[in-house]
């Protein structure tokens, strides 16, 4: 049988939720992915509308995909993929989509009503499909993430992989044979890299998806993302906003001085005195900022941000007022936050330097080419093809991150991690990238796409402050208060009226335009 969201609220609440992404101590500096969230969902029974006991969401199908599409006689990889049809019943859509860059395990939910995908299915009797990004997890073309197996990890690759598939897989359910694209109605639901993908596939691929549903597509690449701060800095408390500012200033102020000393006494007040460089430094007090990326709209005082925040703005039972309570008290209650509570958080048993260090490019961070390391694939795609390298702002901009990390500090890291690619820095060309797939031009019939006012990616989205992008009938933007991806899951639908209100005009454009469609030979 089927399962209500609406009846599931109480047992989601005791769901644990979780994010994707990578072990805290091994994150590039000024380098964090715009992963999807993760959620555990109860186990259940499945059947198809006519009472037939259907297989469990974890079941794991393979997919013989292309190793190259460019030249297929090197021959296939087993691709994962996982499918619900509980839903599903003659001519009702296929829904497609890649939760990119991770290992694919754990995001099952995405088959489920628990997300949009799952209620774009129940609506439209569809079946959902979620399907392993090649290079993540298991979906491996070859047995190691060397920069000469790396070479096929591109955008192009993973989009001729969707459109293989889906013209190409004879899917588990009854009937599945029979419904690729001219044959039923094709949708693709992605987010945050996985929508800008999405996005990428129908401007590329024309005629092959019918419809698309984007939430927090970062669909123009940015080398230079120093916007990814500026929702947080917006929207985070403001008293917390501005005591951080006057760390940073402090920082950027002796760092522009040479004041060495100033700035080793700076970082042994956050137990961070063994960085052997300042910009390992600035970059580690990045960490508590990318804590609001995890945030989803019914988040309070337990997540890791406010936590971060009250002991910096709380003293005494009593709260600063909106100018924090000063540098001062700033630099001593965010040090005393590292050493009581992050750096065990972040760090785990690692020293400082193992930890946070990245200028020894023997570590085993950089060396490690095993698969399923999902840190070492994405970087790949970052230093080829995507940038998004999350830095200081210009002179003249508030700055809640050190300016002394600048792009060349990211790329720097290219080198590090694929000597045999780069023998300098790259200059990651994104303005190719947003030449080939359009970018914020984006302008694709049926493609609707959802964004978060406070989501930290919006700058790379089509609701990027200043970009004015026209919300059209045929290309709706529509935009909530949350986060980032908050409205591909049903619960935030509850909790929030303005995530609610974006999903039911997500679900009332896939309804209106699967209406439309009607049988071709591609």
């Amino acid at each position: 049988m089927s399962c209500s969201p609406t009846l599931a609220i109480k047992m989601w609440a005791l769901t644990s939720l979780l994010f994707a992404g990578i072990a805290r101590a091994a994150i590039p500096d000024a380098m964090f992915r715009p992963s999807l969230p993760k959620i555990v969902v109860p186990e259940r029974s499945i059947t198809s509308p006519n009472g037939t006991a259907l297989p469990n969401i974890t079941t794991v199908y393979h997919f013989d995909q292309l190793i190259d599409h460019n030249n297929p006689d090197l021959g296939t990889f087993q691709q994962r993929y996982w499918m619900n049809w509980e839903y599903y019943e003659p001519g009702g859509p296929i829904i497609l989509m890649t939760p990119g860059e991770v290992n694919a395990d754990g995001y099952e939910f995405f088959v489920t009503n628990y997300s949009i995908n799952g209620l774009i299915a129940q609506q439209q009797n569809g079946a959902a499909i979620l399907i392993e990004h090649r290079f993540f997890g298991d979906s491996n073309p070859y047995d190691n993430l060397t920069s000469q197996s790396l070479a096929l990890l591109t955008i192009q690759q993973a989009i001729d992989d969707l459109v293989y598939f889906a013209t190409t897989a004879d899917l588990p359910m009854p009937g599945g044979d029979v419904v690729k694209p001219g044959q039923a109605p094709w949708i693709l639901v992605g987010g945050s890299y996985s929508g800008a993908l999405s996005s990428y596939t129908m401007v590329n691929k024309p005629g092959i998806f019918w419809a698309g549903y984007l939430s927090s597509a970062t669909v123009e690449t940015i080398t230079d993302y120093y916007d990814y701060f500026t929702p947080i800095r917006e929207y985070m408390p403001q008293n917390c906003s501005s005591d951080i500012q006057a760390v940073i200033a402090y920082l950027d102020g002796m760092y522009a001085a040479n004041d060495t000393a100033g700035i080793q006494t700076l970082q042994e007040a956050f137990a961070l005195g063994g960085l052997n460089h300042v910009g390992d430094f600035a970059a580690a007090l990045e960490y508590n900022l990318w804590d609001w990326q995890s945030m989803q709209p019914d988040d309070g005082p337990g997540s890791m941000f406010y936590e971060f925040c009250d002991a910096l703005e709380v003293k005494d039972g009593v709260n600063a007022g909106p100018d924090g309570w000063g540098l001062d008290n700033a630099i001593n209650a965010w040090g005393n936050f590292w050493n009581t509570t992050y750096y065990e958080y972040t760090c785990q048993d690692q020293d400082v330097e193992a930890c946070l260090g990245s200028f020894v490019p023997t570590d085993i961070y950089w060396t490690n080419v095993t698969v399923d390391n999902p840190g070492r694939s994405w970087f790949w795609m970052v230093c080829n093809q995507i940038g998004f390298y999350q830095v200081g702002p210009p002179e003249g901009q508030p700055a809640i991150v050190s300016r002394i990390l600048q792009p060349s500090f990211v790329e720097r890291q290219c080198v590090n991690m694929f000597p045999q690619a780069f023998a300098s820095p790259p200059n990651t060309p994104t303005a190719e990238t947003n030449a080939m797939y359009a970018g914020w031009n984006v302008n694709v019939p049926r493609l609707f796409f959802a964004n978060g006012l406070r989501d930290p990616w919006r700058g790379g989205t089509v609701s990027a402050d200043g970009l004015n992008k026209p919300n059209t009938t045929s290309m709706p933007i529509y935009m909530s208060d949350g986060f980032h991806t908050s409205d591909m899951l049903t619960y935030n639908g509850v909790v929030d009226p303005t995530i609610a209100a974006v999903q039911a005009a997500g679900l009332m454009y896939m309804k209106e335009w699967l209406a439309e469609w009607k049988p071709s030979a591609l």
